[in-house]
């Protein structure tokens, strides 16, 4: 039998489907209700394919980078974006702001990122809630 994965969203309304009915793939054994799909069912494949992405690359950022091949603060902002849309708050350290200046920046030397493109990036971050002046 084949198995479809269930979609999180209505393709309506755009609101949460609920999940009233498991069968057993062995005995056919049904259960009807109300369940719950855990915090990740809701996540665009998109989403979820990032975050498979992101845990096969063991959190490194740069592998994600990669492996993707996409730039680090877009893989930075993909991030800060799931982890919202999974009910946290995000909360950049100094370190991790310097790490992005320091991408940045290493970018320009190399030729990837144009001088012009930084410095839009560079603003985009200290104009982010999270930018803190020292």
């Amino acid at each position: 039998m084949q198995k479809n994965k269930a979609p999180g969203k209505c393709p309506v309304c755009n609101e949460e489907f609920s999940i009233t009915k498991l069968t057993c793939t062995s005995c056919g054994s049904e259960l009807t209700g109300y369940f719950d799909g855990g915090r990740f069912y809701s996540l665009s494949d998109d989403d979820q394919y990032f975050i498979e992405v992101f845990v096969k690359c063991r959190g490194s950022i740069k592998e994600v980078e990669k492996e993707l091949g996409i730039s680090y603060p877009t893989v930075r902002g993909k991030l800060d974006d799931v982890i919202k849309k999974l009910g946290y708050q995000v909360n950049e350290s100094s370190d991790e702001r310097e790490e992005r200046v320091s991408e940045i920046l290493e970018k320009v030397e190399k030729g990837e990122l144009s001088p012009v493109k930084a410095a839009e990036l560079l603003k985009q971050l200290k104009r982010s809630k999270s930018w803190k002046e020292k």
